[in-house]
């Protein structure tokens, strides 16, 4: 893993499309967040030059966001996906966060599961949040933020 650069983008748009589809980033607001470096922190994952997945987090005090997070359907169910989350984490810990939130789709079971075993709580539903579709978005909290092992049950 190492950050994510303005020059990665194009290089992760194909499977941010395939994704996310209808609710996928454009070009410019990856742009736009990678200009703000000082409250976003973004980092992509790599095989032979192939993006496998990517992260981004929004840092700007004590309570942090999870962005995006992204694993590249190949690449799903071998531990990237944590790892991603795990980076996100650290850095929000390192920029004095003690609170990490994020939102999810409430279909994305997976996902779901994954960020519960990593220590996140539901705490909220965000009716028809992903549009289109009408989809449900769990908001989801993780703290405090600590140094204990990442993906341990608090």
């Amino acid at each position: 893993m190492r950050p994510l650069r303005w020059w990665d983008v194009e290089a992760l748009m194909p499977l941010e499309r395939e994704l996310f589809g209808d609710t996928a980033w454009t070009a410019e607001m990856f742009w736009s967040e990678l200009a703000h470096p000082e409250t976003r922190w973004y980092v992509v994952a790599e095989s032979e030059g192939e993006i496998l997945g990517y992260a981004g987090l929004f840092a700007p005090g004590a309570e942090a966001d999870v962005q995006t997070i992204a694993v590249a359907p190949a690449a799903q169910g071998q531990g990237l996906g944590r790892a991603l989350l795990g980076a996100l984490t650290e850095t929000a810990r390192e920029r004095g966060a003690t609170t990490l939130l994020l939102e999810v789709r409430a279909d994305n079971a997976s996902a779901v599961r994954l960020y519960e075993r990593s220590g996140f709580e539901r705490i909220a539903v965000r009716h028809r949040y992903y549009q289109p579709g009408d989809i449900d978005a769990w908001i989801m909290r993780r703290r405090p933020i600590d140094h204990s092992e990442e993906g341990a049950t608090p």
